[in-house]
């Protein structure tokens, strides 16, 4: 296929359309919020310093002058009156609202600060005289001073608490206004984001649907067996995977179609290879039921664990295609099957496998042991009371292997056992689960024509328990690709 110059991901369009919406929206509302934030705390500090001003003028008009009276008059004396305390408590008030006032606020302030010098004076000369020990009557004239100057600074207060609210007034008249042009401006981008997300759906609607339809009408001809039908590329990455994949559908349908023709025996491979594949999906089911029933239960090693080994159940078995796969493979393959099971019945299952590492590398023909396997535990190990084990074994025998699936289920009856020789001996692949024994018969087709062989499966069985075992040529990677470059 061509390369696009455009590539578009629907998934990729939904989130630049919900990124650019969200961005239209949110944003503003943060300027907004930041705005009512600050203006929010300039309210709060303008408050709080016209509070702790009002609560100076009670200091500086009315405590200070009478605490000096008390010390003329001798109701108090200087250690006692703490009057210099009160004194430079107000300086460093003054002196912090002072540094957080506006600078059009502060002029008041400044004059009161000094004005508190001249009081901190008449103080001091207040001390002087008491400690001179100079006639009341002086000392009263210094208190009408004192008196005159706390008036000034509670005055120079009054006119700093007003400039502060006519401050705040023209911040509440800001405020409402940039309140306004935000409503404004978010009501504008809420109209604009509504008609970006209407166009936009549309544009993608309409990337969507046309690949969708020619998908559609190409997939029917195909369907009418127009497998040199090909779809043309699209630019949604979602649908062009999909046109890839249905392309490459209908070449190897008629590349298998081509090679399915050629001669007999690859075309009965390839029924095998579909009977093959139709052998195990209620294990599929089964054990997707497991893990739901896993997640449910807040099982979550359990959850990991089975989806671990369906994985790798289910990668072994496609194998990338090929129909032989090395013993350790084969030997992962069932062992991930029984630990999925083992899981689903732990109750009742036990199992034990007996491969010696050294025939790990020789090549099997891929799925022998696992529908022995299952047989063993559906018609052996579930079926009978308190369960059983399935031990799976294998060796090296004068050039060949060896292999043989034990269980201590059920085990047949004579009758049973005959028929499903019989059944075996016939040689016709069952795609039915109505009876068991199904994958016993598959599995015998399957070893007679891929190793040309007379002899498939050996069973025995009886009260005890049932084994079925068969005997292959021992075969390497090398003599593998070998016998499939000359049957190709």
């Amino acid at each position: 296929m061509g390369k696009l110059t455009r590539e578009k991901s629907i998934l990729g369009q939904i989130n630049d359309l919900s990124h650019r919406l969200v961005f239209m929206l949110v944003v503003p509302i943060i300027i907004s919020l930041i705005l009512m934030l600050f203006y929010a705390s300039k309210y709060h500090n303008s408050i709080d310093r016209m509070e702790t001003a009002a609560r100076l003028q009670t200091v500086v008009k009315e405590e200070i002058p009478e605490t000096a009276w008390n010390i003329v008059s001798g109701r108090e004396t200087f250690p006692e009156s703490k009057i210099y305390a009160s004194l430079k408590d107000v300086n460093e008030t003054i002196d912090r609202i002072t540094d957080s006032a506006d600078e059009e606020n502060r002029l008041s302030l400044i004059v009161a600060r000094r004005t508190m010098q001249t009081l901190e004076n008449y103080v001091d000369q207040i001390r002087d005289n008491m400690e001179a020990k100079v006639p009341v009557v002086e000392s009263e004239a210094v208190i009408e001073e004192v008196r005159g100057v706390a008036s000034l600074v509670d005055s120079m207060l009054n006119e700093y608490i007003a400039s502060e609210i006519d401050s705040t007034a023209r911040m509440s008249v800001s405020l409402r206004i940039w309140v306004l042009a935000t409503a404004v401006v978010e009501l504008l981008i809420v109209i604009v984001a509504l008609w970006v997300r209407d166009r936009s759906v549309k544009e993608t609607a309409t990337s969507v649907r046309l690949p969708i339809e020619r998908l559609e009408a190409a997939a029917a001809r195909i369907a009418e067996g127009s497998l040199d039908e090909k779809i043309a590329d699209t630019e949604v990455t979602e649908l062009r995977n999909l046109t890839y994949q249905v392309n490459t559908m209908a070449d190897r349908l008629q590349e298998m179609m081509k090679k399915s023709n050629r001669d007999a025996r690859s075309l009965r491979k390839a029924e095998l290879r579909t009977l093959q594949a139709q052998i195990n999906p209620h294990f599929l089911y089964n054990t997707l039921d497991a893990i739901v029933w896993k997640a449910e239960a807040g099982e979550k090693d359990e959850v990991i664990q089975l989806t671990s080994a369906l994985s790798d159940f289910f990668r072994i078995s496609l194998s990338s295609g090929a129909d032989w796969i090395p013993i350790s493979q084969e030997m992962k393959h069932i062992e991930g099957y029984l630990k999925i099971q083992q899981t689903r019945y732990r109750d009742i299952l036990d199992y034990e496998i007996d491969i010696p590492e050294e025939i790990g590398d020789f090549y099997i023909l891929k799925l022998l042991l696992q529908p022995l396997v299952e047989n063993a535990l559906y018609h052996g190990i579930k079926i009978k009371r308190g369960g059983g084990t399935i031990a799976v074994r294998g060796r090296l025998e004068d050039g060949f292997l060896v292999f043989s699936v034990t269980d201590t289920g059920l085990g047949m009856t004579p009758e049973q056992l005959r028929e499903l020789n019989e059944r075996m001996k016939e040689g016709q692949p069952t795609i039915s689960a109505g009876g068991g024994g199904f994958g016993l018969v598959n599995v015998n087709l399957r070893i007679r024509l891929y190793y040309n062989q007379t002899d498939g499966l050996a069973i025995t069985s009886g009260p005890e328990g049932t084994t079925v075992s068969f005997r292959v040529p021992c075969r390497t990677q090398e003599e593998i690709n070998e016998n499939e470059s000359i049957s190709g």
